[in-house]
């Protein structure tokens, strides 16, 4: 049966916290809580007297304060109990959208509360040890209420509680072997770093101590609702800690949560929707019967239309509706809209979107629920794509739709992935962003750094798809072609193939370098240790490829060696100036390899320090380690520089130190011929929405098709990128100048 108490009605509101510190009553905390600096006086006979004629009640009128501009006759049909303080009330309303409401507390129940001026407060069942700041609309909610071991979503636990009770947040994996404890702040680099190393025992045992750290165990800390909320419509709010200028309309429930908000990024809880044990960032959306358990939601994040997010950390700038997502860690710019599609299990590494009928699910892979699946940057599966875990895809994988019936590895960038029913094959086309659809990768680029809605940008996020971290998986990759096309004329040649993998790679090198794409083309090319599975993995368009990858390694470099010779040339002091500073960039070898923490890229060498410094005590806040993310945003530029020097190097097998006049006008005039295929590119694949018969075919004519989707003129991104490309001509012929005046 249910255990009802009983107790007196005059101790409502009171003992609030059973066990004080010596010399503490039991409002000490929310006396430390509440600055609003307003100064409270006990009732006047009067004014007790006027409550009483409005059907106001109170267990103690004693315990009822007030300020100087109080207005006993804005208060109607209301209960108090407990010590209640209360701002100024002024005859006025106030209004928010479509609302008006008068300022007041009307037909209201309010147990040990502090309200801040001018609040109106109109039809709550029952309010409870809540701090209510100034200008605060409250009307027609349940129950708001707080209990005095409240956490608001961090994972901590009070005083005297058992470790049971603690919330934990299950990212990355079902088997609860890579949880985090949630908080209020945390990254998704803080996430990432504590579900890796976990056979790193100390390191996973501070990162627990930093976030016990952040808070103490004290019981009685009061809930609060922040300056200019607005809250109407609600059933239950218990144990949430509300920012200010947040809005919150016919919410179900929410308990145990965090709900960040502020003037300049103000966060909007919509109807149906029902949060537990949570924190909620800056300037979010949440709306239409979202269900969200043991989640957190990062600044100018959605949740929309249903969708479900369990066991979860969604990065900023990411969207999700209609759909489920379980124990995921998702970095920034991830896009999932279909109430079809199904994540569970996932690392998703930023920069995604997950197509209608995608269902990306572990728990039917094995013989325990403890499948993973790593999602570089970019990752994009289409319609109905089902894919088995475990699985890691390299950066900007497409998977055309089909079922993926095994375990992949796909340490190609920018590749397409389908499958060959006739002939039973995994097919990886390497490099199918570049050759076919230009822009979408290059406008998706764009598009997320226009779409990051964080008032401070920083940690730096990387959106441009060449990167320290895509720049290294393109190297890799074309060993891992030029091994594969080596084995494969080899083959046809009756000669054996059984080498060490670096004479294969070179020569494959020589092979795809040297030989025509036709006679390239005519190569069945296959891959080994790609799929989990008898069955061949064949590459296609392995010469366009190899020879694609090269440009893009090589124009990466070159942006910033452009950029070096700009700055020089800025100062007018000519061609020699600019190849005497060029001998004497030494490119840093040791922070070539990187790593994406939580969208943030790092060399490892640095994330290495990070983590050193965490164990050893030296960093001993997560203030210190966001401040670490802080000073390797500063240095990323500098950083990336570096690497793509060292990238260019690579490519061309020449040291900078070693340039000449001629080559490098060469360099220049090679990179110039590159962006401007990348350019031409770009409007080409834009252009075959406009050119492809079978997409005219559902429009009378040309100029209906114009109006509904636009003039392939007017194309702002490409007029862009035109623009673009001009600014780079002139600025290589200035250089290209300077050289010849040395």
């Amino acid at each position: 049966m249910n255990n009802i108490k009983k107790m007196p009605v005059n101790e409502l509101g009171y003992g609030f916290i059973k066990e004080l510190p010596k010399g503490k009553d039991e409002y000490y905390l929310r006396n430390q809580q509440n600055r609003s600096g307003i100064k409270y006086r006990h009732l006047s006979a009067l004014e007790i007297e006027q409550l009483v004629r409005n059907r106001n009640s109170s267990d103690n009128w004693n315990d009822i304060l007030v300020s100087d501009a109080f207005s006993p006759e804005l208060i109607k049909n209301c209960s108090f109990f407990g010590l209640v303080r209360m701002g100024k009330l002024e005859a006025n309303c106030l209004l928010f959208s479509d609302l008006v409401v008068p300022v007041g507390i009307y037909n209201s129940t309010i147990i040990s509360c502090d309200l801040g001026n001018n609040v109106a407060i109109h039809n709550v069942n029952y309010m409870s040890h809540y701090i209510i700041g100034n200008d605060v609309i409250i009307t027609n909610v349940n129950e708001i209420v707080t209990t005095n071991h409240s956490k608001f979503g961090n994972g901590i636990i009070k005083k005297g509680e058992d470790e049971s009770v603690r919330i934990w947040m299950e990212i990355c994996n079902e088997n609860t072997g890579r949880k985090v404890m949630p908080f209020n702040g945390m990254t998704a680099g803080d996430a990432y770093l504590w579900t890796r190393n976990r056979h790193d025992a100390v390191l996973q045992k501070k990162f627990k101590e930093l976030t016990e750290k952040r808070f103490d165990n004290k019981l009685g800390y009061y809930g609060k609702v922040g300056d200019r909320s607005v809250i109407k419509n609600c059933k239950i709010i218990k144990d949430v800690w509300i920012g200010s200028d947040a809005y919150l309309k016919g919410a179900n429930k929410i308990k145990n949560v965090t709900i960040n908000s502020s003037a300049e990024a103000r966060t909007q809880i919509g109807e149906g929707c029902e949060l537990v044990n949570g924190i909620i960032g800056f300037g979010c959306r949440i709306f239409y019967g979202i269900k969200a358990v043991r989640f957190i939601l990062s600044d100018h994040s959605q949740l929309k239309y249903g969708a479900r997010l369990i066991n979860s950390f969604l990065g900023p700038n990411a969207t999700i509706s209609c759909c489920e997502v379980l124990n995921s860690l998702i970095f920034p710019a991830h896009e999932q809209h279909h109430n079809n599609s199904f994540l569970c299990a996932a690392l998703v590494m930023g920069q995604s979107n997950i197509a209608a009928g995608a269902t990306l699910g572990s728990n039917h892979n094995s013989r325990g629920a403890d499948g993973e699946v790593i999602m570089g940057r970019g990752f994009w599966p289409g319609l109905c794509v089902s894919v088995k875990h475990n699985s890691v895809f390299a950066s900007f994988s497409l998977l055309n739709k089909g079922d993926y019936n095994y375990e992949l590895n796909i340490p190609i960038p920018f590749s397409l992935i389908s499958n060959d029913p006739l002939k039973d094959e995994l097919i990886i086309m390497p490099g199918y962003w570049f050759l076919y659809n230009f822009y979408a990768l290059a406008r998706n680029a764009w598009k997320y750094i226009d779409r990051d809605k964080r008032i401070e940008k920083t940690p730096l996020f990387e959106y441009n798809y060449l990167a320290p971290d895509s720049v290294n998986e393109l190297l890799n990759a074309r060993k891992i072609i030029a091994a594969a096309v080596a084995k494969a004329y080899l083959q046809s040649t009756k000669k054996t193939a059984d080498l060490p993998t670096e004479k294969l790679i070179v020569v494959g090198h020589n092979l795809l370098t040297t030989k025509t794409k036709k006679e390239i083309d005519v190569l069945s090319v296959f891959a080994d240790d790609i799929e989990n599975s008898k069955r061949k993995t064949r590459f296609i368009k392995t010469y366009e490829a190899y020879s694609i990858f090269e440009k893009m390694i090589f124009m990466y470099g070159m942006e910033a060696l452009v950029d070096i010779m700009n700055s020089k040339n800025n100062g007018k002091k000519g061609g020699q100036s600019i190849l005497m500073h060029l001998k004497t960039l030494k490119p840093n070898t040791t922070e070539w390899t990187w790593v994406n923490v939580g969208g943030q890229l790092i060399p490892q060498k640095t994330v290495n320090s990070l983590l050193t410094k965490i164990k050893t005590g030296s960093i001993d806040s997560w203030d210190k380690v966001h401040q670490f993310y802080e000073a390797a945003s500063s240095s990323y530029t500098s950083k990336k520089r570096n690497h793509a020097l060292l990238a260019l190097e690579l490519i061309t097998q020449k040291k900078l130190s070693t340039l000449t006049n001629k080559q490098l006008n060469s360099w220049l005039d090679s990179y110039l011929e590159i962006k401007t295929d990348v350019t031409s590119r770009i409007e080409k694949t834009r252009a075959k929405d406009y050119t492809n018969p079978f997409r005219k075919i559902v429009y009378e004519n040309e100029a209906e098709m114009i109006a509904v989707v636009g003039d392939l003129k007017d194309n702002g991104f490409i007029k862009e990128q035109n623009l673009a490309l001009k600014t780079i001509s002139s600025n290589i012929a200035a250089i290209k100048e300077s050289l010849r005046s040395k």
